[in-house]
């Protein structure tokens, strides 16, 4: 995380106090197939050893509350929510629906303990992922049925609470993991519709008012502040891949990077990347697709990459910077073929550093 001088703009912590391993590594976005934590963190820490980035599994095929809205929502301090027909509400106190997804989430750190406590010699960083506060506002209800996002106070509240809850999360995850670093992914996928105002009304028949972007900035910075404090090394923020996509304002909340997935991606955007880039911000490009049947070669990714960056001009010696990332959830995999994804990404970060090292 950046702090910021007396000037008002941000500085970059000191470099050993950064994850920068100095090399081209690879992670996912968070969700995973199946119901079995333990299998998948297994996998996963399997997959993605050093000096490539380990996560805590999301499983929403477990059901209700094992959701990302719902995952989040259980990490929010003192705003229980329970589970409508047409969503996540906020309640006035904890039900079954809130007691299970608290439930899940406790298990899955309990459970990477587990696993953690048994390695020889565990990773030296990890990263946890949560619903951001524009999309969780999207996402949860009020208890007269309108969408969070409606109501500037109450979006307000829910950030707030969602602040102080990532804090207590990344406490518990610390016990799970001592000595781990840990970084924060905020998953974002409304955040183009939220500020262009797009989002519907509960009834469907309008939409809701924009957000602005100085507010979604501030929103963003002080959940990163939050995390910083908490302990968090970085806060990156995982945005879809549109036209709309708000990397300007992740960049004016001063976190530390962003995920994107690379198909699609305009020339205007490549330059945003390269501006990132530049500001020695990280950035996590979303390479192999999810819904394909087939996984990529190696040699199609690292040319996915280096085209673009060497078009803009970038020096190979920043592709440190770049962290390889599925372009969605592994979720919808099977097993087998999530575990694919995360080999495949690990080799083309191999393959993008020995590039840097033969040139």
């Amino acid at each position: 995380m950046s702090t910021e001088r007396n000037d008002g703009t941000l500085a970059p912590q000191p470099a050993a106090a950064r994850p920068d391993p100095g090399a081209v590594t690879a992670t996912a976005l968070g969700s995973w197939p199946g119901t079995d934590p333990a299998e998948a963190a297994r996998i996963i820490r399997g997959e993605l050893g050093e000096p490539n980035l380990p996560h805590l599994a999301e499983l929403p095929g477990r059901g209700v509350g094992s959701d990302a809205v719902g995952r989040t929502a259980a990490m929010l301090v003192e705003l229980p929510v329970d589970l409508q027909p047409h969503g996540w509400r906020i309640v006035d106190r904890p039900g079954m629906d809130h007691r299970r997804a608290a439930s899940a989430l406790s298990t899955d750190i309990n459970v990477l303990a587990d696993i953690i406590g048994g390695e020889e010699r565990p990773g030296r960083w990890l990263k946890v992922q949560c619903i951001g506060p524009l999309s969780l506002a999207a996402g949860l209800y009020l208890h007269n049925g309108e969408r969070v996002l409606r109501d500037p106070g109450a979006r307000r509240d829910v950030a707030q609470s969602l602040a102080a809850g990532i804090v207590e999360h990344l406490a518990q995850v610390r016990t799970a993991a001592p000595g781990a670093g840990l970084i924060l992914q905020l998953d974002e996928p409304e955040a183009a519709r939220v500020m262009a105002g797009t989002i519907p009304t509960a009834s469907g028949y309008r939409t809701l008012r924009a957000v602005a972007e100085q507010e979604a900035a501030q929103l963003w910075r002080e959940l990163a502040e939050a995390a910083a404090a908490g302990g968090a090394a970085q806060t990156v923020v995982s945005l879809p891949s549109s036209e709309a996509a708000p990397f300007s304002v992740a960049d004016s909340a001063g976190l530390d990077g962003f995920a994107v997935p690379v198909a699609g991606l305009s020339t205007g955007q490549w330059e945003d990347i390269a501006a990132a880039a530049e500001a020695e911000r990280t950035v996590w490009l979303g390479v192999i697709g999810t819904d394909s049947a087939d996984v990529p070669q190696v040699k199609a990714i690292v040319d996915s990459v280096l085209r673009p960056w060497q078009q803009l001009g970038l020096p190979l010696a920043r592709l440190h910077q770049v962290r390889l990332v599925p372009a969605g959830g592994l979720a919808g995999l099977s097993p087998e073929r999530a575990r694919r994804v995360l080999a495949r990404l690990s080799q083309a970060a191999d393959a993008l550093n020995q590039t840097v090292a033969e040139a």
